[in-house]
């Protein structure tokens, strides 16, 4: 039997007229690393604009941009990327082209944006979503500076200011620039896992962080905000297998350095201890466990790395209101 090939998931990247080129360049380099990472999920990116060229925001000219698409694939994603007013060398199009440049965007979301497909946006390409109608009723964010313009041009959207990106469903909105890397490392992290959305930030050496007003971070994503490689590969063995018994000795091993030393390291850079972080992440995978699985409450314990289900419970009241009964079911630990 042959093996079925990875799932492909189709991007289009809808470039407007003076395009900020740090929009299109962060996401779709975290979409790259995806696609380095693993090959369960291929992104096939496509760029796509009322223009065959575009002088971009730092007066570079990027070429060979295809149509706008007359249909897009069932659960395509469609990122819409910023413009700037003022271009290093005030190169690019006088204003009635910019215009219809956009407005030819605005009117191609209007007709072929759908409920199934994914629809992202980077930084002002908010301003293109929201003429369309797309954020009409939901909550959303853009650039702070354009927070008050997308209030005007979606008066039935709810704009949020103060935000890295708001998601609501299928449609995610990102602030300036740089946060349209964060906000696409959140979908990689949905989509494929965390772990590769982990790797990518690491080989882009950029934290993984969420909007003031998301949940907080995953135990899987917690203490990773760091750049050095021997910590790196200490979390990554404990994640691996957070059930196996490890030891200050074993990790020190893995890291390659002094029992004592690596304590200090895990410290410095992921501002708590070891065995903190082993047994957030034991409880994270009980949580999980309990609320996907039949398991009864012994064989969770078990599955998690702790030695009886007291064991289990007194470390859980350590990081959750509740009790491990209360995730029973849940399907979102």
């Amino acid at each position: 039997m042959t093996k079925a090939g990875p799932r492909v998931l189709p991007v289009y990247v809808v470039l407007p007229p003076r395009t900020l080129l740090l929009d299109v360049a962060g996401p779709v380099e975290v979409l790259r690393r995806a696609n380095v990472e693993q090959d369960g999920l291929r992104f096939a990116v496509r760029y796509v604009g009322p223009a065959a060229s575009l002088v971009t925001s730092i007066g570079l000219t990027v070429t060979g941009i295809e149509p706008l698409p007359q249909a897009l694939p069932d659960e395509a994603m469609v990122m819409v990327v910023g413009s700037v007013e003022q271009m290093l060398g005030d190169q690019g199009p006088d204003a009635a082209e910019t215009e219809a440049g956009n407005q030819a965007i605005v009117d191609w979301l209007r007709r072929r944006v759908g409920p199934r497909h994914r629809l992202v946006s980077i930084c002002a390409g908010a301003l293109l979503a929201g003429r369309a109608g797309l954020l009409d009723g939901r909550p959303c964010t853009t650039h702070y500076s354009d927070c008050e313009t997308l209030a005007r041009l979606a008066p039935r959207a709810r704009v949020l200011e103060n935000r890295l990106y708001v998601e609501d469903g299928l449609v995610a909105t990102s602030a300036g620039v740089t946060a349209g890397i964060d906000l696409m490392l959140h979908l990689v992290a949905e989509m494929v896992g965390p772990a590769v959305a982990l790797a990518a930030a690491r080989a882009l050496v950029v934290y993984l962080r969420r909007a003031g007003g998301d949940p907080q971070l995953s135990a899987w994503l917690e203490g990773r905000n760091h750049v050095h490689p021997a910590v790196h590969r200490v979390q990554d063995a404990i994640a691996a297998d957070p059930a196996h018994p490890w030891t200050q000795e074993s990790l020190a091993d893995v890291a390659g350095a002094s029992p004592r030393h690596l304590s200090r390291l895990f410290n410095d850079h992921t501002g708590m201890t070891l065995p903190d972080y082993v047994n957030r992440l034991r409880v994270a995978l009980a949580a999980q466990l309990l609320g996907h699985t039949r398991l009864d409450m012994e064989s969770v314990a078990e599955r998690a790395g702790f030695a009886s289900t007291r064991q289990m419970r007194r470390v859980w009241r350590v990081y959750h209101p509740t009790s491990p009964k209360a995730a029973r079911g849940l399907g979102n630990a």
